[in-house]
């Protein structure tokens, strides 16, 4: 079991930016992935984001397309969630997720991990 760490959630306002961090331990596997999902109050939880860890390889949501990113820190065991251009909607708990691999991770299928989730508030 991969055990999940979050942190940099908060407040602020439409159109600014936070950055969300996830430390990984007791990760197996090259085919390791890692990413963000997010649930909003009344809404089912939604992927946003995932990265490969051998190659790198990202995948976003259609709804944070261009407005996020998402990397790694192979040293640190660390996936990382830019988010820029807020808005109102994107207001959630976000959650880091791990998984054997990245088609897992998106689908939700395989041996997926989860933090404990951080609040984003985006005021508008």
């Amino acid at each position: 079991q991969v055990q999940l760490v979050e942190s940099g959630g908060g407040l602020v306002h439409a159109g600014g930016s936070l950055k969300l961090s996830c430390t990984a331990s007791g990760r197996t596997g090259r085919s390791f992935a890692m990413g963000w999902f997010r649930q909003a109050p009344g809404k089912e939880r939604e992927f946003v984001a995932g990265i490969a860890w051998n190659d790198g390889y990202a995948y976003y949501g259609d709804s944070v397309m261009g407005r996020f990113t998402i990397s790694k820190d192979n040293a640190k065991d660390t996936v990382y969630l830019q988010m820029n251009r807020l808005k109102s909607e994107d207001t959630a708990v976000y959650y880091c997720n791990a998984n054997i691999g990245l088609a897992a991770l998106r689908s939700e299928t395989g041996r997926p991990s989860w933090g404990q989730g951080v609040q984003v508030t985006v005021s508008s």
